[in-house]
């Protein structure tokens, strides 16, 4: 019986796959399985760090405008200021606040003695 000899399709694969993980150190980057197993780990890993991103930066917002609205007034609070726009019906997002609170402090200020009256 003659050899048979095989196609170039999973040789294709492979190259796809080694193509993915050319930044990776050591047999991540050669050997087919480690790579495959290294690629499964990467995207999950990104995957969980996109939600992780989003909660970060809604955190770092949150941080922001509570300290602009303490270094302005004593006496108020970054609970407060939220309460206030919910009952005025002004929805300005977290993001929107937080650079207000950092480009331009008197607008922030003015906001929330405008939501207090």
């Amino acid at each position: 019986m003659t050899r048979i000899r095989r196609g170039y399709i999973a040789r294709r694969r492979r190259t796809k796959i080694r193509l993915f993980a050319s930044s990776f150190r050591g047999a991540h980057s050669r050997l087919t399985r480690t790579i495959i197993q290294q690629k499964i780990r990467a995207l999950g890993l990104a995957h969980r760090d996109r939600d992780r991103q989003k909660r970060n930066f809604r955190r770092l917002w949150v941080t922001r405008i509570n300290a602009a609205i303490r270094e302005n007034m004593v006496s108020y609070s970054y609970s407060r200021l939220i309460n206030n726009l919910y009952k005025r019906q002004l929805l300005i997002n977290r993001k929107i606040l937080a650079q207000i609170a950092i480009l331009n402090r008197n607008c922030l200020s003015t906001i929330s003695n405008d939501i207090i009256k």
